[in-house]
């Protein structure tokens, strides 16, 4: 029985499914099961995993399995886990709360025996069967593919596998939330997966509960990766990360989590934990849709969503119902996170303050680059970049003080082994100068990051969704069941389609303007996924929207990134639905978050760059506020 007393299922349409969202990552609140588990939900779904953990995870089992004997080895799954979920399993066993979540990384089996022990000592064997899902790991699998010819295209800037010039030590490639739905309808109350989709807990549970056909009911199956997408993240569609933030100081102490309500069709309602910070609106729910897309299709191991189509409706306070969603069937690939050592990484920062900031960085850099004399050439990267700026007549010293970061990479770790100043390499080259410094310079007072420590690189492709072997494993008979892919599946473009609006509004015709940040108008949302990055732009009165869509072009985009575009593909589209413009640039990032050498590894800071940015905004608008 559901928590509020209804079968739930496979059978005839009923009411919709109940889907809480209670982790976007390793780092979310410890609280989430729990104070989830209390609210009327049928289905907890979490996400502990990215591809930074991915990569950690991965690189840390490969170098263990080396060793030989790991018999005793701790259990590399998400250690913050089973602090969030044991409190809450007498709930979800009184309850019949079902929960299914990423939090297994490269030990998925290994969680799911601990969830076993933490169940059986609170005397719950009886009423939580525990299921987790086989077949992420695949590094086996592209070293076969390698050698029968399999090329393994980036998807992020292109090239070969085989050219990365690193070694890969693990592979993990995106399941799909089939194995889900089935270890729900086996009788599983948990299932612990290892790299499943973000989105597919839910997809897994909403198949289950309506008992949707993944072969024919593709635009059902596409609406629940669409609320997945919407609830992957926990707070972000409650307002985290918003634009318009600034709305939600009343209790932004305690954002809640979201709920989503997936119905028969497809369509969903969001609204969020009772009693909490934040809120649920069109604008909060837009901003999630834009968080890490890449184009107007969202690709799954299940299906595809069309995103084009999408209208958000405003049905009451903090409820959102969101339909148009379409579906095409599944891609017969799915993408696959290669990790490789790629190194030693260290920086060195040095604190510039008051007049000719850039002249003061451009002595410090000569006279670092001249310590280091030849030993230049043994960094594979090695960047210094000034970081802020003195403002006019500076209210405080604080302010008029600004980072000159030095960062580098290298495969000799001899270069980067101590942070003592005795020993020639990257921290005594730095430190050296000192003494000969511009005007007013200061080194930290803490330079433990001058010492190298291991960075990976990561390589994003695509693997046949026939070659995984996708397993569901009940834990209560020992029973196995394979998950074959759909035999629906189709052969897609790695490009999507691009394009300018149609029918641009002359700008003139929005009457007089005023030049200022873009931002006092038009919120944004901007993510990751490896090394690209995109960035979604909205608006929230109807008749700015001509406007938006007319301004926003390629050119313009690229007009407003200055010196931070790369002068690689930038692609676009459009959602009017939610009155968004949508644009992805690619390999923006510096080859994603583990070895990126920007401080936006995670591209969340390059929307509210662009926001910032001075643009020439129509006074009518401007007369309505700024966000």
């Amino acid at each position: 029985m559901a928590t509020n007393g209804q079968t739930n299922g496979n059978g005839t349409a009923k009411r919709p499914i109940r889907i809480a969202g209670a982790s976007g990552g390793f780092t979310d609140r410890q609280r989430a099961i729990h104070s989830l588990a209390q609210c009327d939900v049928d289905v907890i779904v979490g996400d502990w995993m990215s591809e930074c953990t991915m990569s950690w995870h991965g690189a840390a089992k490969s170098s263990i399995l080396a060793k030989g004997d790991n018999s005793e080895r701790p259990g590399l799954y998400d250690p913050s886990f089973m602090a969030n979920l044991t409190p809450a399993l007498p709930l979800l066993a009184e309850k019949g709360i079902k929960l299914a979540v990423n939090a297994g990384a490269s030990d998925t089996e290994m969680l799911a025996k601990a969830v076993e022990k933490a169940i059986a000592e609170g005397g719950l064997t009886e009423k939580l069967k525990v299921a987790w899902i086989q077949g992420d790991e695949v590094l086996d699998v592209v070293n076969k593919l390698l050698k029968e010819g399999e090329k393994f295209e980036n998807i992020c800037f292109g090239g070969e596998l085989k050219d990365w010039g690193f070694e890969p030590v693990a592979a993990q490639c995106y399941l799909g939330g089939a194995g889900i739905a089935e270890a729900f309808r086996q009788g599983a109350n948990i299932v612990i997966c290892g790299r499943v989709a973000d989105a597919a807990p839910t997809i897994g549970a909403a198949m289950w509960w309506h008992g949707w056909n993944r072969d024919t009911d593709f635009d059902q199956v596409a609406g629940a990766l669409i609320a997945g997408h919407l609830v992957e993240c926990s707070s972000y569609v409650c307002g985290g990360y918003y634009s318009g933030f600034k709305e939600l100081f009343d209790g932004c102490e305690n954002i809640g989590f979201p709920i989503a309500e997936v119905f028969a069709d497809g369509s969903c309602a969001l609204i969020k934990e009772p009693g909490t910070g934040g809120e649920i609106s069109v604008g909060t729910v837009a901003s999630q849709l834009l968080y890490e897309i890449q184009g107007p299709q969202y690709y799954g191991s299940d299906v595809v969503a069309v995103l084009e189509g999408i209208v958000m409706t405003q049905e009451g306070k903090d409820r959102v119902m969101v339909t148009g969603v379409k579906g095409k069937p599944p891609p017969t690939t799915t993408k696959v996170g290669l990790t490789a050592h790629g190194g030693y990484q260290a920086e060195f920062h040095f604190l510039l303050v008051g007049l000719d900031l850039e002249q003061k960085a451009e002595w410090t850099e000569r006279q670092v680059r001249a310590s280091m004399g030849k030993n230049v050439d043994r960094f594979s990267c090695l960047n210094f970049t000034l970081n802020g700026y003195c403002p006019e007549d500076p209210r405080n010293q604080d302010v008029a003080t600004v980072d000159f970061r030095v960062f580098a990479q290298t495969k000799d770790r001899s270069l980067v082994i101590k942070d003592t100043m005795e020993v020639p390499g990257f921290n005594r080259w730095c430190l050296e100068n000192f003494l000969q410094s511009c005007p007013g310079a200061t080194i930290e007072n803490d330079i433990r990051q001058s010492a190298g420590k291991e960075f990976f690189e990561y390589w994003a492709a695509l693997i046949p969704q026939k070659e995984v072997n996708h397993q569901l494993k009940l834990m209560w008979d020992n029973q196995t069941i394979d998950i074959p892919p759909s035999p629906t599946m189709e052969l897609y473009s790695t490009r999507q389609w691009s394009y300018e609006t149609k029918d641009p509004i002359p700008l003139s015709t929005f009457g007089p303007t005023t030049r200022c940040p873009i931002g006092f108008r038009v919120l944004g949302r901007s993510g990751d996924k490896a090394s690209d990055a995109n960035i979604g732009l909205f608006i929230r009165e109807a008749d700015e929207w001509d406007w938006l869509r007319s301004f926003l072009t390629i050119e313009k985009m690229i007009q407003l990134l200055g010196p931070e575009y790369n002068g690689k593909l930038v692609e676009r589209f459009e959602i009017p639905g939610i009155k968004a413009v949508h644009f992805l640039l690619h390999d923006h990032l510096d080859r994603s978050y583990n070895a990126t050498s920007t401080y936006d590894g995670l591209g969340k800071n390059v929307c509210e760059y662009l926001r910032a940015k001075y643009v020439d905004v129509p006074n009518s608008f401007l007369r309505r506020g700024r966000i």
